[in-house]
């Protein structure tokens, strides 16, 4: 089973790069399920339903999410809807609409998909994601294989400590967040493929994906501004591509793939 995990697609010229270079990775690599973090669709931040269809359109089967879920009312809304095809961090208050994690058949095997948030160094106060991924991880079928992890995360220590505890349960863990892409790609000794950040896929000419003189700005005199995302230029797609064992749930091998587009 291949898995290929896009990191956080950041505005219009995110999806576009993407619709771009995917169709071109699902030839070379035939990957059997595609996964993006879609909380930076709309603009930068949350996500609304014409920019999620526009991302499914480029060929992505299935998004996670972080922070910036309700950023926009209506994708928080459409998180009440069991069909859309994302889920949200499974550590955010019951209360808040979608669901944590999806167990999803992918040619005729079936793929849980786990999302988490850190809480070091993120504002919002969230409940342990060791402690929701251990319930989790009781609820998931023992028939289900294969476990995907999206930790959208600012530390990286808290991303690391993860990898070692939930190392050998599930097949997959792949940092988002930090928009940065780590280059710690490797298999943990009981059988977990692991990065700290996949990245972003977004506008090189940029600060994470932010329009880069108002970010420097508001660094130099601490005053709040407006964050625009460019909308052309050159663009970087982050992302990972999974090989694992459909009988044991066992990482075999995890790469990064990087692609530049002019849009």
């Amino acid at each position: 089973m291949k898995i290929l995990f896009l990191g956080d697609i950041v505005g219009k010229i995110g999806r576009r790069a993407v619709g771009k270079i995917l169709p071109e990775w699902k030839q070379e690599y035939s990957p059997d399920f595609v996964i993006a973090n879609g909380e930076n669709l709309a603009h930068g931040k949350g996500f609304t339903q014409d920019t999620l269809d526009q991302a499914l359109n480029t060929g992505i089967d299935f998004f996670t999410s972080g922070n910036h879920i309700a950023k926009k009312s209506e994708g928080l809304g459409l998180l009440s809807n069991k069909k859309l095809p994302m889920i949200r961090p499974a550590n955010y208050p019951p209360n808040v609409p979608g669901s944590g994690y999806r167990i999803i058949e992918v040619c005729t095997t079936k793929i849980a998909v786990i999302n988490l948030i850190g809480r070091h160094f993120i504002k919002e106060k969230f409940d342990c994601p060791f402690r929701v991924f251990d319930s989790i991880i009781k609820e998931i079928p023992k028939s289900v294989k294969i476990i995907f992890v999206d930790l959208h995360a600012e530390a990286t220590s808290e991303k690391v400590a993860f990898g070692w505890y939930a190392d050998g349960r599930i097949s997959v863990i792949c940092g988002t967040h930090t928009h940065i892409q780590t280059s710690d790609e490797h298999i943990l000794p009981k059988g977990t493929a692991y990065i700290t950040d996949v990245g972003m896929c977004g506008a090189v000419d940029s600060v994470i994906g932010v329009e880069k003189e108002g970010v420097i700005s508001e660094f130099l005199d601490q005053l709040p501004r407006k964050h625009d995302i460019p909308e052309t230029g050159q663009a970087k797609v982050n992302a990972v591509i999974i090989n694992i064992d459909k009988k044991f749930g066992k990482a075999e091998s995890i790469e990064r793939i990087n692609a530049f587009v002019s849009i």
